[in-house]
C-alpha cells in the first residue's frame, strides 16, 4: 500500500478548512490543518509536506508572510504551494502571490474539479518522489553490501592464496623431476592469476566507494626506471617479440610507485596480448614538458568503432575474443582510474592505420604523500581491458 500524503491546509476559517477536507479526502491523502500562519509552521517542522494550500487573507501572518518564511527554510523551500483568496481578482496580488514561490493563484467560489485536478498531480508526483527515495535507499544498501563482500572476500582470499603460491613455487625449485615440476609451475600460474583477479576487485570496490589512497612519498619517481623494470619482468622473448623502451627530458615526478608500477604493467602486458604476433611493443616516455610527462605504449593492430566504445567499461568483453590470461576485464578500468587519482588522463587512438596507441599524460605533482583522492571520473564509465 503506498505511503500517505500529507497536504497542509492553512485556513483562519474552520469552515474552508472542513470544504477542502471533504474536496481532497482520499485514503493516500493525510490532511493537516492550521488555522494560523504560526502553527502552520510548526506542523512544517514535523512533517514532510507535499502541497500547501494558504489563505492569503489570515490576521497576523498571511499566507504570503508565511511563503516568505517557508521559502526561506532549507525543509520547506520546494514545497509546492497555492494560494487560495476570496478577495477580487487583481493582477497585483497576483504576481505577488508568484514572487513569493506559489505555483498557482485560486480565487474563490473555487472550481472543485479544477482544485482537485491541481491537488492530483501534486499527490501523484509526491507518490513518485517517495518510490524514487525507497528505490535510491535499497540501491544504497545493496552496493554498500556488494562492496563489503566483496573487500572481505578478498581480504579472506590473500590467506590461502599466498600459501599455494608460495608453496608451489617452493616445488618448483626442488621437483626432481620434469612433470612435478610442470605441474607445480601450473599450480603456481593459475594462483598468482588469481591473487591478480583478488587485487582487482579490492581495487574496484575501493574505487567505487572513493577510499583509494595514494602513497606518494617526497622523492620523486622515476617512469624510466620504473618502466625499465617492468620490461625487464615481462621478458618478451617467450612470444619472441621486443619492446621498444624510449626516453626523453626529465622524466621524474611526484607520484604514486606502486600504482603506476600497476598502470604501466597492464598496459604493456595488454599490448604484448593483444598486439599483432611477432610485431614489437614500443613505448616511449617525453619529459620535455615542465608541468608533465607523457607516455606512449603502441602496437601494431586497430581497434573496430565498436570496440573504442566499450574498451573502458568494466566487466565488458570484446566481441568473438575470450580472455585467454584469465582476467576479470577490470585492467584497463582499473588503469585509467589509478591515471584519473593521479589527476591525468588516459586516452586511446587509432589516427594511425595498423597501430593502437594508449597516451598517459601525468601531472608532475599529483597531490602529497598519503593523500586519498576520489576520481571525477567516479560518476562515468572508465576504462577495460580489451
Amino acid at each position: 500500500m503506498p505511503r500517505s500524503v500529507k497536504i497542509l491546509v492553512v485556513d483562519d476559517i474552520e469552515e474552508n478548512i472542513v470544504a477542502l477536507e471533504a474536496l481532497v479526502q482520499r485514503p493516500d491523502v493525510e490532511l493537516l490543518r492550521a488555522n494560523s500562519g504560526p502553527e502552520a509552521l510548526e506542523l512544517l517542522l514535523g512533517h514532510d509536506v507535499a502541497l500547501a494550500l494558504l489563505d492569503v487573507h489570515m490576521p497576523g501572518m498571511d499566507g504570503f508572510e508565511l511563503a516568505e518564511l517557508m521559502r526561506g527554510s532549507p525543509r520547506t523551500r520546494h514545497v509546492p504551494i497555492i494560494f487560495l483568496t476570496a478577495a477580487d481578482r487583481s493582477t497585483h496580488r497576483t504576481f505577488r502571490g508568484y514572487e513569493a514561490g506559489a505555483v498557482d493563484f485560486l480565487y474563490k467560489p473555487l472550481d472543485p474539479h479544477i482544485l482537485r485536478s491541481k491537488i492530483d498531480v501534486f499527490i501523484q508526483l509526491q507518490h513518485q518522489r517517495l518510490q524514487l527515495a525507497e528505490q535510491l535507499d535499497t540501491l544504497t544498501q545493496l552496493l554498500r553490501t556488494n562492496e563489503m563482500f566483496v573487500a572481505v572476500l578478498g581480504h579472506d582470499l590473500r590467506n590461502p592464496l599466498s600459501a599455494i603460491v608460495n608453496i608451489s613455487e617452493v616445488l618448483v625449485q626442488t621437483a626432481t623431476d620434469d612433470r612435478t615440476r610442470d605441474w607445480a609451475g601450473r599450480i603456481r600460474n593459475s594462483g598468482t592469476r588469481m591473487s591478480r583477479m583478488v587485487d582487482q576487485m579490492l581495487d574496484l570496490a575501493h574505487m567505487r566507494t572513493g577510499t583509494l589512497t595514494l602513497a606518494i612519498g617526497h622523492e620523486p619517481v622515476d617512469l624510466a626506471g620504473l618502466c625499465r623494470g617492468i620490461v625487464q619482468e615481462l621478458d618478451p622473448l617467450d612470444d619472441r617479440r621486443a619492446i621498444r623502451l624510449e626516453c626523453s627530458g626529465d622524466t621524474h615526478g611526484h607520484w604514486d610507485q606502486d600504482r603506476l608500477q600497476q598502470v604501466f604493467s597492464n598496459l604493456l602486458g595488454n599490448a604484448l596480448q593483444h598486439g599483432m604476433p611477432g610485431e614489437p611493443v614500443s613505448i616511449s616516455i617525453d619529459g620535455t614538458n615542465d608541468g608533465s610527462v607523457t607516455v606512449k605504449v603502441a602496437n601494431s593492430g586497430s581497434l573496430d568503432p565498436d570496440v573504442r566504445t566499450r574498451l573502458f567499461q568494466p566487466f565488458a568483453t570484446t566481441a568473438g575474443r575470450s580472455r585467454p590470461s584469465g582476467g576479470l576485464g577490470l585492467g584497463l578500468y582499473i588503469v585509467k582510474e589509478l591515471v584519473a587519482i593521479h589527476q591525468g588522463r588516459l586516452t586511446v587512438n587509432c589516427d594511425t592505420e595498423g597501430l593502437t596507441v594508449f597516451e598517459v599524460v601525468l601531472p608532475r605533482r599529483s597531490g602529497t604523500a598519503g593523500e586519498n583522492k576520489v576520481p571525477a571520473s567516479l560518476a562515468a564509465p572508465l576504462a577495460h581491458r580489451r
